[in-house]
């Protein structure tokens, strides 16, 4: 694995735990926007430990490239459902936030592959 390589997953995989850990402790500029665009909080806590699931699975990639690509293309996926969620719910401004943390997942997946 590159030096780039690894510097990308290393921020993938600390903004993925970041905003998986951001929903499981309820923090407010998390779970405000997910009550608005209409997540069901039932499904907070298992978003939660998808996204640290993927950061789990690109550390772990360090050492098992096939688990840290699996996870960055898991990565890239949840947050193309985000993207979804968000148009969905035409509030077009916040797009780029699920765009911001897709872009190291996506990055990773390219520098890993």
């Amino acid at each position: 694995m590159s030096v780039t390589a690894a510097v990308v997953t290393a921020v993938a995989a600390f903004m993925a735990g970041f905003s998986g850990a951001s929903v499981l402790v309820r923090a407010k500029f998390v779970v405000e926007p997910l009550a608005a665009y209409g997540v069901p909080r039932s499904w907070w806590n298992g978003l939660g430990a998808l996204k640290l699931a993927g950061a789990a699975g690109l550390v772990a990639g360090f050492w098992l490239p096939v688990v840290g690509t699996l996870a960055a293309i898991g990565l890239v996926l949840y947050f193309a459902g985000a993207v979804i969620t968000v148009v969905r719910a035409k509030a077009y401004g916040h797009v780029a936030f699920p765009l911001v943390y897709m872009a190291p997942a996506a990055a990773a997946l390219a520098l890993l592959r």
